[in-house]
């Protein structure tokens, strides 16, 4: 029997919505503004932590999200006391899941004999990541889906994993996991929500490339499935 598929879900951007937070903002700020402010919040905290990455210091993403929650409203010529900054970190810990992950969970659930086990990854800190998954009105319903979440935040931990990096599947909406994960060996699904086709050129070649494009979750255990009965 072939070993059972480790499947390794990125958790912002793949299973929870950061654009979900405008709801919060939209209180203080209108749906408008807080909708543009959601958005440079999300890409300040992904540009800090690739900042942080190339000058080799460390920030813990939460410190990181706090920044960059600052510096998106100072850009849009708003700001939040320290009060209102603490309810919206808190907001963030409990983000809304995209439409499509409660179905794939449930899919996960009908294929025990190809999915060995399901972890979450994040750089988040496993403090976040974890009141996430046990707060987010979406996800905490399935927290038990899962076996493990895994927090690069703690340095040196891994994917308890006996069997070679090809068993195990990154799923993610975020193309620079996708290169990630491939880089490492492992197979990686790309979630291409919006249809726009894989437009990332950094590493030339296709090794760097998605094994699998797919627009949906729901479609990820039928993907694995098919690979492990030698489908192709």
């Amino acid at each position: 029997m072939a070993p059972r598929i480790v499947l390794a879900f990125d958790a912002y951007g793949t299973l929870l919505s950061a654009e979900s937070i405008a709801n919060k903002l939209a209180s203080h700020f209108g749906q408008d503004k807080a909708k543009t402010i959601a958005a440079q919040w999300r890409r300040y905290q992904l540009e800090y932590t690739w900042r942080a990455n190339s000058m080799g210091v460390y920030y813990s993403f939460s410190n990181i999200t706090r920044r960059s929650l600052h510096h998106a409203l100072a850009e849009a010529g708003v700001s939040l006391d320290e009060e209102q900054t603490e309810e919206m970190m808190k907001a963030y810990d409990s983000l809304s899941t995209f439409p499509d992950v409660q179905p794939m969970l449930e899919k996960i659930k009908s294929a025990p004999e190809v999915v060995g086990k399901t972890v979450i990854f994040s750089n988040g800190t496993q403090a976040m990541v974890s009141s996430s998954v046990n707060n987010s009105p979406d996800l905490s319903p399935h927290a038990s889906s899962f076996d493990e979440i895994v927090s690069v935040d703690d340095v040196g931990k891994r994917i308890d994993n006996k069997e070679d990096m090809g068993e195990i599947w990154l799923v993610s909406g975020n193309p620079f996991d996708v290169v990630g994960g491939k880089g490492v060996g492992m197979n990686a699904i790309w979630i291409d929500r919006a249809g726009t086709g894989w437009q990332d050129a950094m590493v030339p070649g296709t090794w760097n490339r998605p094994t699998e494009i797919v627009r949906s979750l729901e479609e990820v255990v039928g993907v694995v499935v098919k690979a492990a009965s030698g489908e192709q």
